[in-house]
């Protein structure tokens, strides 16, 4: 599994995609630390974060539509198989190394909140509280689109389908307030990663939306594992 996820982190950076991603987020937090600095309020910082989860999520698909897709087009997937490592090895490869590159570019949008914080007193629990959510969805995101990918080898396909996926997940509880049914409602809402996440983006450290996005994660690291077993076998 280490090797795995250290050759697919390394393999993001020998091709251009772990340096649009890193490099696209990056330039948008700069965008938005440059209006808070021209605004002179770090308060604001919070709603940097608040913004740039959403643009993060959209962003995700580009890190995982080529986790097993380019794989299935090339026919390297049966060598991957055929390795003296197990399914379960290669598919958490797989993800750990999505989610490192994701962890890398929440990591470095740190460091303008560092500098600015020498000359003004950030919210800190909330920034943080917006990271570690922002960390967890991302898990959850990457951990299904991971699962996409092995089901198409049209690295297109996965990216816009995981792309749907991510956008029906930011809304459901929108959906949700729009339908009458009581039991329906609250089942799309308790369902729904942003408000799973909201509770993070004012520095609460919520258990069970931790619980949640991790159960998400380890659900479909299951999946694709069952899925490329399924694969071995036929």
């Amino acid at each position: 599994m280490k090797a795995i996820a250290k050759k697919e982190f390394k393999s993001y950076f020998f091709s251009p995609i772990g340096y649009v991603f890193v490099g696209v987020v990056l330039f948008l937090f700069g965008i938005y630390f440059y209006q808070v600095i021209r605004i002179g309020s770090s308060s604001y910082l919070t709603d940097v974060y608040g913004t740039m989860f959403i643009w993060s999520m959209m962003f995700l698909p580009i890190l995982t539509m080529r986790s097993f897709s380019e794989e299935l087009r090339n026919h390297t997937d049966q060598g991957l198989l055929t390795a003296p490592v197990g399914v379960g090895g290669i598919v958490f490869g797989k993800f750990l190394a999505a989610f490192c590159v994701f962890a890398v570019a929440i990591g470095l949008s740190l460091i303008p909140v560092v500098v600015i914080s020498f000359f003004s007193s950030p919210g800190w629990a909330a920034i943080f509280g917006t990271v570690i959510g922002s960390l967890l969805y991302g898990a959850a995101m990457i951990a299904i689109g991971v699962f996409i990918s092995s089901l198409t080898q049209s690295q297109i396909i996965a990216a816009i389908a995981t792309f749907g996926v991510s956008i029906l997940l930011l809304v459901l509880n929108q959906i949700g307030g729009l339908v009458t049914n009581t039991f329906l409602s609250a089942a799309l809402n308790w369902i729904s990663f942003d408000s799973r996440y909201q509770p993070f983006s004012k520095g609460i450290l919520n258990l069970s939306s931790i619980v949640y996005f991790l159960s998400v994660a380890a659900v479909f690291v299951f999946l694709t594992a069952r899925r490329l077993e399924s694969k071995r076998w036929g």
